[in-house]
């Protein structure tokens, strides 16, 4: 199966299988520890039943992809050590010290408080027990602070220098933290995992309002996320533009490959809006394109010029057809959450957010949208710096271990089977807690609830908090 593939061909296809995995439930752990400190805040403001039911029927969901997204994140580095040596070796003063502060601070705040969380409502109180759910929620952000500005600085390396053994060490902190790409990222991902977890509930919600619309938990999820789809949508989109003219300031090989401009344009470059590239002819075969529209959303004008791969290397030259469709799904994804959120307002202003069906097909459907638009989007980033890790400084065929194809081919093979086996199972598990409705009645409206009545063992929870 594996034939003819070379050794830094198959660590770059264990990196991605196993990363593509793990990448989808941090970004849905972000979004839900905010979604659930916003619910035990409801509750704790208003004292109504149904945010409390909800705080407690999410925080079982939560609690089993925190610990997936914990288990699979444990092979990131055990990966960059044995497949990635001379990466590790060349950038450990940098990327080092950066993970180091994301374990002092977030993994800190996480471990610290997740048991609090999950099992202490009816020992500390409603008031500390909401500051551990804040707690939670703001380590989450914290992690992703720090592990975007570790993958940003390898997009737009700034404020390092390099020592007589070759080696990246930091010379200026805070431009090697706060690296030209790493505002514009932070941004776009936590907003996509606001947009994720969004999709999420109000595809739960609306399973259930299919089944009875007049249950009180799936309308009041539903309705918090259309609301979240409807003002967040637009903002994404207008934060991914932004992120993309700083790609083309910094990284513009990779807007050349998302855009598939192999060839310049004096006058102004087209949008391709669909087409084959064809990396070894250098063209877009059976383009469908707007004119000079490209040159419009890029540079703002019409008129203005557009390099293309032409005027770079081909040993430089990025995967253009895995970036170029990757980059349309998660534009287009983009586009059609913000057509649900636009719906669900015309619905809401009609009166039938709660009973129309064609709403609830529409947000059931678009229910895994967010986990692949962030994989799209993910794709996009990686494929596009290529061949660098890096980018521009240390090429990827530099960065692998001395190791042979088949010792690489034998540890993939083994990350596949335990892989499927074991995230099946979790999703699986995942999916019939979702589609348990929320019981109104469960809890009284003061009550502490214990873990073992929100379903959550003990065992569990210590699982969940010291896989990491």
């Amino acid at each position: 199966m594996l034939e003819g593939w070379d050794a830094v061909a198959l660590a770059r296809a264990q990196f991605a299988f196993t990363m593509s995995f793990h990448i989808i439930f941090p970004a849905f752990s972000i979004g839900l520890s905010s979604y659930l400190a916003v619910l035990e805040a409801l509750w704790l403001a208003t004292k109504r039943e149904v945010y409390i039911n909800l705080f407690n029927y999410w925080l079982k969901i939560f609690a089993v992809a925190f610990g997936m997204g914990v288990v699979s994140g444990i092979v990131m580095s055990y990966q960059i050590g044995t497949n990635w040596s001379a990466f590790a070796d060349k950038t450990g003063p940098v990327i080092g010290p950066l993970m180091a502060y994301e374990v002092l601070t977030a993994f800190f705040l996480e471990a610290g408080f997740l048991g609090v969380m999950l099992f202490g409502l009816e020992r500390v109180g409603p008031r500390l027990h909401f500051l551990a759910t804040l707690m939670v929620a703001i380590g989450t952000l914290i992690s992703a602070f720090w592990i975007l500005s570790a993958n940003s600085w390898m997009q737009t390396p700034a404020g390092h220098a390099v020592n007589a053994d070759g080696q990246f060490v930091a010379d200026e902190w805070l431009k090697l933290i706060f690296n030209p790409s790493f505002p514009y990222r932070l941004v776009h991902m936590v907003l996509a995992a606001y947009l994720t977890t969004s999709l999420v509930v109000g595809a739960v919600g609306a399973y259930h309002l299919l089944r009875d619309q007049h249950l009180a938990g799936p309308r009041v999820m539903f309705s918090m996320a259309m609301w979240m789809a409807t003002l967040v949508a637009p903002i994404q989109i207008l934060a991914g533009d932004q992120h993309g003219l700083n790609t083309l300031e910094h990284q513009p090989v990779k807007i050349m490959a998302m855009e598939g401009h192999f060839e310049s344009h004096k006058d102004g470059a087209p949008l391709i809006l669909f087409g084959l590239p064809n990396q070894t002819a250098g063209r877009v075969d059976y383009a469908i394109e707007i004119p000079k529209l490209g040159s419009v959303i890029l540079k703002h004008s019409p008129d203005a010029p557009m390099a293309g791969l032409d005027t770079v290397p081909r040993e430089n030259w990025p995967p253009v057809p895995i970036t170029f469709w990757s980059f349309r799904i998660m534009a287009g994804l983009g586009f059609l959450i913000l057509g649900l959120g636009l719906l669900s307002l015309w619905m809401r202003w009609r009166g039938g957010l709660y009973s129309s069906r064609l709403l609830h097909l529409f947000a059931i459907a678009m229910g895994p949208a967010g986990f692949v638009a962030v994989l799209a989007g993910w794709i996009t980033t990686e494929t596009g710096r290529q061949p660098f890790t890096v980018y521009g400084l240390l090429r990827t065929t530099d960065s692998a271990s001395p190791l042979a194809a088949p010792a690489v081919g034998s540890s993939l093979i083994a990350f596949v089977i335990v892989y499927f086996i074991v995230f099946i199972a979790g999703v699986v598990y995942l999916l019939r807690l979702m589609a348990q409705p929320p019981h109104p009645g469960e809890h009284g409206l003061d009550s502490h609830i214990p873990a073992r009545a929100a379903g959550i063992t003990p065992a569990a929870g210590a699982a969940a908090e010291g896989a990491r």
